[in-house]
């Protein structure tokens, strides 16, 4: 218990012996966060000076390797995957400057749409999420709204009675006999829905008046779009250090990278706190999807990822909304992150498997080679996890100091961009956190991708216990 404690805070106890920078908690400027930072340029400045220091070794290791065949062909392979990288980024950039976000449609124009939230030992955050739902300036008889509880063990279906009483006809609510899982009671509200959009919405998401009006409009201006991403912000990151950096991750995944790829129609994954799609596409794969196995076990995670996929698949449109925001709940403690992420990552490797059966195929027309693109880019990250792990602990136990120097440079260097754009869109003071995660990143999380590789066929969502959230 105490050394997840350090892990997320290593300062938590410095606060009662000192009043150093104290001033006022709940912000950027407390104490906690601010000598996180500090501590994070030291760091990064500790890497450059060993990274200097230690350049003329460096260079002779460099030259001893590149003089035997097995070095040469990995400096080869090294600089060719760098090149790519940077290649890559290149397109993704131009994709980037080249997205626009549809402008929300007339009332008129709005198609019926039904939300769905299914909710699972939530509590009050459910009753917070289907108000804001409530508040959305959308034509009231064009909105369904539709909550399922599944199964919860706290007092989540209590507050899901609560709303129905504020709200009365605007809501229906629904009750799972047993816990059975995000899927299921999903697919229970596409089963009963009446919209022509279904709309998902996580628990513990509070959204924006404008943002369902924004998610559906795209589908109005596109009839070959079969699915829509909203935009997640974090919606705890008030206080906490690791919801600081994760909403500046979430910021690049979404407002860069996602936008990149609406750009090529082919958005990979609609996040579970927010999506839209078009019910007759979602009919046409809903068997398949409830039905969903990997290595002969049914996959009980990776929902929306999985969706996603099929609707890819059918030669549909799959685009982000940047106008549609919603902000939601985030772990705040170390063993939740490394447990959601888990979680993503055997999605992503299940969902590359089966993305790879039809991506070079004729699956649509138009719009297919950056689609493909996509899907090599996940890939290669997928299949260099391993080498890059392997690579990292010889360097480490050959020359710790300077793997040290150049992680921190490398990290410096590329977390830069990130604390650009978001200094662009938003605050510079929030910026910075990039780096951090960066860092807790690289050396606290740098083991889930090659483990979610080797145990991608086990199930189970982690992180929905009543103590421990998302």
């Amino acid at each position: 218990m105490q050394v997840k404690k350090y892990l997320i805070n290593p300062f938590k106890n410095l606060r009662n012996k000192t009043n150093l920078f104290i001033m006022g908690s709940g912000n950027s400027k407390s104490p906690e966060n601010r000598i996180t930072l500090i501590g994070t340029f030291l760091l990064l400045l500790l890497g450059i000076y060993f990274f200097s220091y230690f350049q003329i070794d460096f260079k002779q290791f460099n030259a001893d390797n590149r003089a035997t065949t097995l070095g040469l062909v990995f400096f080869i392979a090294a600089g060719s995957l760098f090149i790519y990288r940077v290649g890559f980024f290149l397109f993704m950039c131009y994709k980037y400057f080249k997205y626009k976000p549809v402008n929300s449609v007339s009332n008129n124009d709005l198609p019926n749409c039904t939300v769905i939230v299914p909710a699972y030992n939530e509590g009050k955050l459910v009753y917070d999420t289907l108000i804001s739902l409530s508040k959305s300036d959308y034509p009231e008889q064009k909105l369904e709204l539709l909550a399922i509880d599944d199964g919860s063990l706290d007092d989540t279906w209590q507050w899901m009675l609560k709303a129905k009483e504020d709200l009365g006809g605007k809501l229906n609510i629904l009750q799972q006999p047993k816990n059975k899982g995000k899927r299921h009671a999903l697919y229970r509200g596409f089963n009963i829905g009446t919209g022509t959009i279904y709309v998902t919405v996580d628990s513990d998401s509070i959204v924006e008046p404008n943002t369902i009006k924004n998610l559906v409009s795209p589908f109005v201006e596109n009839e070959d779009c079969g699915a829509v991403a909203g935009n997640i912000r974090v919606l705890n990151n008030k206080t906490e250090l690791l919801p600081k950096m994760l909403d500046v991750s979430f910021v690049m995944s979404f407002e860069f990278v996602r936008s990149a790829e609406s750009s090529l129609k082919s958005v990979l994954c609609t996040p579970g706190a927010l999506a839209a799609y078009r019910s007759d596409v979602v009919h046409n794969c809903l068997p398949e999807w409830i039905n969903q196995t990997f290595m002969g076990q049914p996959s009980d995670i990776g929902e929306d990822r999985a969706l996603t996929n099929m609707i890819l698949k059918q030669g549909k449109h799959v685009l982000f909304q940047r106008n549609a925001v919603a902000y939601t709940n985030v772990p705040d403690r170390y063993t939740g992150l490394y447990k959601m992420f888990i979680r993503w990552a055997r999605s992503n490797v299940r969902e590359n498997i089966a993305m790879g059966k039809y991506v070079f195929k004729n699956f649509r027309s138009g719009h297919k080679l950056g689609t493909r693109l996509l899907f090599i880019d996940q890939s290669a990250r997928l299949i260099m996890s391993y080498p890059f792990l392997v690579f990292m602990l010889f360097f480490v136990l050959v020359h710790p100091l300077l793997f040290l120097g150049s992680t921190l440079v490398s990290i410096l260097i590329t977390s830069t961009f990130s604390v650009a754009f978001y200094s662009h869109r938003y605050k510079i003071k929030e910026a910075v956190w990039a780096y951090t995660y960066s860092i807790i990143y690289t050396f606290a999380l740098f083991w889930i991708t090659p483990y979610a590789i080797a145990t991608a066929s086990r199930s189970g969502w982690l992180t929905r216990g009543l103590a421990e959230k998302k």
